[in-house]
């Protein structure tokens, strides 16, 4: 199963809150993510070495609803504010407690600059 696209947007100085809920089968039912982490990347471009923002279950810009299925992205407006780059790409990965893990979507990142500082 390929990676899902979205194309992600922040607003630089607000708060950015993206919710995702995983689902997988006929019907629908959400992945049960108790015991998982994940972690998310975004770059300028794929082959780039620097990270212009990083979200994980580790620091805190990630939470997973267990059996919901849901992904929370957050990341403060503080945080936003600080962001000096126009776009990139980005893909979020979840790893379960046996150690698979799954690239569950990627796309790319713009952010809208703030005009009100």
């Amino acid at each position: 199963m390929a990676a899902a696209r979205i194309k992600l947007s922040i607003e630089q100085g607000a708060t950015f809150t993206k919710t995702v809920t995983w689902k997988t089968g006929k019907p629908a039912l959400p992945v049960d993510l108790t015991g998982c982490t994940a972690r998310m990347q975004v770059r300028e471009k794929i082959e780039s070495a620097g990270i212009l923002l990083s979200l994980s279950t580790d620091d805190g810009r990630i939470s997973l609803g267990g059996a919901a299925g849901t992904i929370n992205l957050r990341v403060e407006a503080d945080d936003t504010a600080a962001i000096t780059w126009k776009t990139g790409v980005y893909d979020l990965e979840v790893e379960f407690s046996d150690g698979t893990v799954r690239r569950l979507f990627s796309g790319s990142v713009s952010v809208s600059p703030e005009v009100t500082r």
